[in-house]
């Protein structure tokens, strides 16, 4: 699978998605993330790619021609979806991160300044995601966080499948809680059912914990 990434920073997209299991995961070739600078192509002396807002108002705007000429230049590959990431967007979800998996390449918008002029957003957008109800500087972070929810759904990234499909959110329920060495820590220990081998037993366990945490933490999901 492809990212390809729009922003002003590719430093800091680059750097997040370096490390860790996407790093490793970019480096053995299972996924490609490719950052695109929208400044190359301005055509502007200074290579400025914001102006000031029609109508007035605080802050400046990224100008269309730049974003657009950026997405013209990335090749499409396959089963392509393009991305804004914006604190107008419907909420990014396990359940969005599964559906994006299933596309060959996303492109992905990172809006800064105080927004994207709307011309360019509707010739180029498919849908925009937020990573929260709240407001950050740039859409770079929350586009390292779709990269990575995604990329960790596709085969070869994680060791195995059981890896996702067992973790918080991807059965409906918050993950059950582990334990591992030491087993008596501060006069706290490792629940027993987890001791005795019987597998059947853990699994019950395992759904019971995961049932009564989603109930107290996140009753929502329920």
């Amino acid at each position: 699978m492809r990212f390809d990434i729009m922003t002003l920073f590719p430093a800091l997209v680059d750097n997040v998605l370096s490390e860790s299991i996407i790093g490793r995961a970019r480096q053995a070739g299972v996924i490609e993330v490719e950052t695109h600078n929208i400044r190359d192509y301005s055509k502007d002396k200074h290579r400025r790619v914001d102006d000031t807002p029609y109508g007035g108002g605080m802050g400046m705007l990224l100008a269309a021609p730049p974003v657009y000429d950026c997405y013209e230049a990335i090749e499409k590959k396959g089963k392509t979806r393009t991305i804004y990431m914006s604190p107008k967007g419907k909420v990014f979800t396990q359940k969005k991160a599964r559906e994006l998996a299933g596309y060959d390449q996303l492109i992905i918008l990172c809006g800064h300044y105080e927004g994207v002029d709307q011309r360019v957003l509707d010739r180029i957008v498919d849908e925009e995601i937020s990573v929260g109800d709240y407001v950050l500087t740039g859409g770079e972070i929350p586009a390292c966080i779709v990269v990575d929810a995604v990329a960790r759904l596709k085969d070869g990234v994680l060791s195995d499948p059981e890896c996702y499909e067992n973790e918080s959110l991807c059965q409906g329920m918050l993950e059950y809680p582990q334990y591992t060495r030491p087993y008596d820590f501060m006069g706290d220990t490792v629940p027993e059912v987890l001791l005795g081998g019987n597998h059947r037993e853990i699994e019950s366990w395992r759904f019971k914990a995961a049932l009564e945490l989603t109930k107290k933490q996140r009753p929502d999901l329920l």
